[in-house]
C-alpha cells in the first residue's frame, strides 16, 4: 500500500525561476513558459514575460526611425533631449568657472579673429562662454531648450549634435568673414563669446525642417526676425556670428531633412566630414587672402 505522504510534491520539485533557482516560481513567461520568480518579471500585453523574453524581443526588433532618419528611441521618445541638457550643463559649469577664475576661463577659450589664426580649438569653445551678466546666458540656454528639445527628438542624437558643434564653428567663421579689413578693423581683436552662433543654427534648421513636416513656418519666421533685429540694434551682440551659425545650421538641416531614404545613413556621416572642410576651408582662405597662413 502506498504512503498518501510519499505522494505528495516536494519543495525540490516546484518549479524555480532559472535565473534565480533558489526561489520557487509559479508564474510562468506568456513567451516561453518557463518560471519567472517576481524579480524577473515583466509586465506584458497578457500576462507577464521574463526579462530574457524581453530582452530578446526588444534586440530583434525593427528600430522605428522618424522622418529624418533619427532613431525614435525610449529616451527620445520620453521627452529627454540628452544632448540638448548636456550642452546646458556644460555651458551652466563654463559660466560658473567664468565666475571664480576672475575671467582667466574665459580668455582661455573665447574666439577672437586674429587668435583663431593659431589656436583653432577657439572656433567652438567660444560657443560654451558667456558674458557674465546672467541674462546672456539664461537666455541662450532658454533658446537653445526650446529649440533643442523639439529637433532632437526628430534628427536622433548624432544628428544634433553635429547640428549644434558646425552652427557654433560656423557662427565663429562667420565673425572672420565679416571682420573686415584686418589692419583697419577693431573686430579683428575683439573677442567673441555665447551660444548665439550655436542657437541661430537651431533656428535656422527649424526652416527646413517645418517645411519637410508640411507646418507653417510663420511663428519661427517671426521669432527670427526678432532675434536677428536685436543683433543689429543692441551693441555688443555680434551678428555676424548669428547669421554665419545661421546659415550652417539651414545647410545642415536642409541635408537631413530631404537626404533620399535609402541614404540616409551616408549622409549622416557625410554632413560632418563636408561640413568641417568647408569651414576649415572657408577659414583658411580668408586667412590666407589677408597673408596670415
Amino acid at each position: 500500500m502506498n504512503d498518501p505522504a510519499a505522494e505528495e510534491p516536494t519543495e525540490a520539485e516546484a518549479p524555480v525561476c532559472p535565473r534565480h533557482p533558489d526561489r520557487v516560481a509559479y508564474v510562468r513567461c506568456q513567451r516561453c513558459g518557463r518560471p519567472a520568480c517576481p524579480e524577473c518579471q515583466r509586465p506584458a500585453a497578457v500576462g507577464v514575460q521574463c526579462v530574457d523574453c524581453v530582452r530578446e524581443a526588444k534586440r530583434t526588433a525593427p528600430r522605428v526611425r522618424t522622418v529624418f532618419g533619427g532613431a525614435a528611441d525610449s529616451a527620445a521618445a520620453s521627452g529627454r533631449p540628452m544632448v540638448t541638457l548636456t550642452i546646458i550643463g556644460i555651458c551652466a559649469v563654463s559660466w560658473l568657472l567664468q565666475l571664480v577664475t576672475s575671467g582667466a576661463w574665459t580668455q582661455m577659450l573665447w574666439f577672437w579673429p586674429w587668435g583663431g589664426a593659431v589656436e583653432p580649438w577657439r572656433f567652438l569653445t567660444a560657443s560654451f562662454l558667456h558674458s557674465t551678466s546672467p541674462l546672456h546666458i539664461l537666455f541662450n540656454m532658454y533658446a537653445l531648450w526650446i529649440t533643442g528639445q523639439f529637433l532632437e527628438p526628430l534628427l536622433g542624437r548624432l544628428r544634433f549634435t553635429v547640428l549644434c558643434l558646425l552652427s557654433a564653428v560656423g557662427g565663429s567663421v562667420g565673425v572672420l568673414l565679416l571682420a573686415g579689413d584686418p589692419f583697419t578693423s577693431d573686430a579683428w581683436v575683439t573677442p567673441v563669446v555665447g551660444a548665439s552662433g550655436m542657437v541661430f543654427g537651431l533656428f535656422g534648421a527649424m526652416l527646413p525642417v517645418m517645411r519637410r513636416l508640411g507646418r507653417s513656418m510663420g511663428q519661427v519666421l517671426v521669432l527670427l526676425a526678432i532675434n536677428g533685429a536685436i543683433g543689429f540694434y543692441v551693441p555688443n551682440i555680434s551678428w555676424q556670428a548669428h547669421l554665419g551659425g545661421l546659415v550652417t545650421g539651414a545647410l545642415v538641416a536642409t541635408a537631413y531633412a530631404y537626404a533620399p531614404k535609402d541614404r540616409r545613413a551616408a549622409v549622416a556621416w557625410a554632413v560632418p566630414v563636408v561640413g568641417i572642410a568647408l569651414l576649415a576651408g572657408l577659414a583658411v582662405a580668408r586667412y590666407s587672402s589677408v597673408g596670415v597662413l
